[in-house]
């Protein structure tokens, strides 16, 4: 029994640094940019703006305000510059590895269907939480992360009911598929390096729930609750090139690992505010349980199982947003917006697994009304978060120290909204 414990306390020192979920965005792996035409304004406004489908997800209650069947649908490119640059302090070989996020695609769907003059339904799907990350095999902190993702995507049902005409409600089910998928070298203390590999799928299951009131024509104030999400992964660790410590029973078996996850919950509220038939200010604030994102239930299955709860040190953060909206004719509207979010880590405790900060967001877009029944947009955003020192240490892993030099990200979107 003691040599089965010892074991399994030896494999997760050994996986620990696989284990931490990859992110590299500032405020948290959490994001507003969802490719939908927010993008142009930063996320102002975002529980209260309702022009289109995709309120569905920022606040079901606005779905009641729309005319008619809509769908919207945005495809989006991120591009990441997340570029670490080591210092004399590192302990360990190697370099500074690749860019670690690079391009990544994104895209999402709604579609929302007035029942009756009073009940909207709508389906939408998206992702609004997780990131990938590739730091290449032979870099400086490989035994901390070489390449992970962790990614949700939702799939949410949703109802609006306008209960007067200043007063409407909605809600919805997010269940969440989420996948991960992470990659670690492990210090065989020979020549050559080992390597972990850990992949699961699973399911978990939140809400969403807004109110919206509309005191007058053209002002909206809305607030927006997005429930936690619990995402219960658990496989074997995959090892290889383990030279002789392949041999040990902990590597020729090892014990399944369960890991838990908490898609943090958040609260956003929101103002619209038409100044004329030309002029729209949008502004809004949010908060986002990312301490609680931080507390990782890592279990082990064996003979004789256990259990326990890493502390990532992360910290709930908070968002600020103003926007503006211009109609410069019945064809065209453009929008611009500036966002500012807290950072979820503090830089004692950033780590190369997670090199986020505080975000300055920038947001432009241009809208074409090309008919009575369609828009297109195109929107760009750019989050910028500056250098991000970090130092990493263990006795088994080596000590990682430099800085993440000039972190940002761009965001640009494509959407076409269709009124039936």
């Amino acid at each position: 029994m003691k040599r089965t414990k010892i074991l399994s306390g030896i494999a997760l020192a050994l996986t620990g640094g696989a284990l931490v979920p990859p992110s590299a965005l500032a405020g948290g792996l959490a994001l507003y940019e969802i490719s939908t035409p927010d993008v142009g304004l930063a996320s102002a406004g975002y529980a209260a703006g309702a022009q289109d489908a995709t309120t569905l997800f920022k606040n079901p209650a606005g779905m009641s305000l729309l005319n008619g069947p809509q769908l919207n649908a945005s495809v989006q490119a991120l591009y990441g510059n997340v570029q670490f640059s080591g210092n004399s302090q590192t302990t360990t070989t190697g370099g500074n590895g690749n860019n670690a996020i690079g391009s990544l695609p994104g895209a999402s769907l709604f579609i929302t269907y007035p029942l009756t003059e009073k009940l909207t339904l709508g389906f939408g799907t998206l992702s609004y939480f997780g990131l990938a990350e590739d730091y290449g095999n032979s870099w400086a902190g490989r035994y901390y992360v070489q390449k992970g993702t962790l990614l949700g995507i939702s799939f949410m049902p949703a109802a609006s009911f306008k209960v007067n005409e200043w007063l409407s409600i909605g809600g919805g089910l997010n269940a969440m598929f989420g996948y991960l998928d992470s990659q670690v070298a492990l210090n065989t203390l020979g020549p050559t390096d080992g390597q972990m590999k850990i992949k699961d799928e699973a399911w978990g299951f939140g809400g969403n729930a807004g109110i919206l009131i509309q005191p007058r024509p053209g002002t909206h104030i809305g607030v927006n609750y997005l429930s936690a999400v619990k995402l219960d992964f658990s496989a074997k660790p995959g090892f290889n090139n383990l030279g002789p410590l392949g041999a040990l029973p902990l590597f020729q078996n090892p014990p399944t690992l369960n890991l838990g996850i908490t898609v943090p919950q958040s609260v956003m509220v929101g103002g619209y505010q038409e100044l004329n038939d030309r002029w729209a200010l949008l502004a809004d604030v949010g908060w986002q349980n990312w301490s609680k994102f931080g507390q990782v239930a890592i279990g082990y299955d064996t003979a004789n199982p256990g259990s326990l709860t890493t502390q990532l040190h992360y910290q709930d953060t908070w968002h600020g947003a103003m926007g503006v909206q211009y109609k410069a004719s019945e064809q065209w509207r453009f929008t611009g917006g500036f966002a500012y979010d807290t950072s979820a880590i503090s830089d004692a405790n950033r780590t190369v697994t997670a090199p986020i900060g505080e975000a300055y967001r920038f947001g432009f877009g241009a809208f074409w009304k090309v008919s009575q029944s369609m828009d297109l947009g195109a929107a760009y955003e750019l989050a910028w978060s500056g250098d991000l020192p970090v130092t990493q240490t263990s006795a088994y892993r080596g000590t990682v120290s430099g800085t993440y030099q000039n972190v940002f990200f761009s965001f640009f979107s494509l959407n076409l909204n269709w009124r039936f």
